[in-house]
């Protein structure tokens, strides 16, 4: 009886270790190209010095084997991972420990989407959404979105850097256009809402360059202001230099315009 209880826990032991080994992970590395392929890419990544572009590349990967990247009707290809793992990483880059724990998967579809998620038809006018609900911890993103964010170099948007930006406002608890997180000295607080109300009615009133649907709420105000101040520094600094300088004070950014 002894002997046969010592059997089936040595095979539970033995199963248990096989099972580990079978669904664990693979570790995620960047390709020998990658340093290539940013500095062809990614205007970030193209200012920064050379041992920033290193732990740039080192973020990337970490990020790459927290999350899963899941392609939804085509097949994930190494551009898709670089580009998803460089506007993680945009953000927080000067935040040596930063991670996102309120993101567990990327779903990636071909095209812009709608509410249902359908990517084929009409009315598909969604390029990048934070997941609630069912979806909570995910965020979908648009690949035409994605690619079309980094391949222009002459706009100020770029959608995944966007998305990023709301669970960065949602680390706090509350998505509110506030990011209380990253304001430090929380005495900003209140000309940084005083600014966003200001830039929302030139936005509304037709008298500024930031994009419109900056001017919908503080939430997305916040975000298409931080595509700005990545895509297009020197042009934020020159026609918003109170926006720039509160950009600055938020990301402690190596962005220089």
């Amino acid at each position: 009886m002894i002997i046969a209880m010592l059997f089936l826990l040595l095979g539970a032991f033995l199963i248990y270790i096989i099972s580990k080994k079978i669904f664990k992970r693979k570790q995620i590395s960047l390709p020998k190209d990658a340093h290539d392929f940013y500095s062809e890419e990614v205007f970030f990544y193209q200012n920064l010095e050379a041992k920033q572009q290193l732990r740039f590349r080192n973020r990337v990967e970490k990020l790459l084997n927290e999350i899963y990247i899941e392609a939804i009707g085509f097949e994930l290809s190494e551009k898709d991972r670089l580009l998803v793992g460089a506007s993680g990483v945009i953000p927080v880059f000067c935040f040596e420990t930063w991670n996102y724990p309120n993101l567990s998967t990327v779903l990636l579809y071909p095209d812009h989407f709608n509410e249902d998620l359908e990517y084929e038809g009409e009315q598909r006018q969604i390029a990048g959404m934070v997941g609630t609900g069912r979806y909570e911890n995910q965020m979908i993103l648009s690949r035409k979105a994605l690619h079309h964010g980094f391949s222009n170099k002459t706009d100020k948007g770029n959608t995944a850097i966007h998305e990023f930006v709301h669970l960065i406002d949602k680390m706090d608890g509350e998505v509110d256009g506030i990011p209380k997180l990253l304001l430090k000295d929380h005495s900003y607080t209140i000309p940084w809402l005083n600014m966003i109300y200001e830039k929302m009615e030139d936005i509304n009133n037709d008298d500024s360059d930031i994009r419109n649907y900056g001017g919908t709420s503080k939430i997305e105000f916040f975000a298409v202001a931080s595509e700005y101040f990545f895509e297009r520094p020197k042009l934020l600094k020159r026609k918003h230099p109170e926006l720039y300088d509160m950009m600055q004070e938020c990301f402690c950014s190596v962005v220089r315009a």
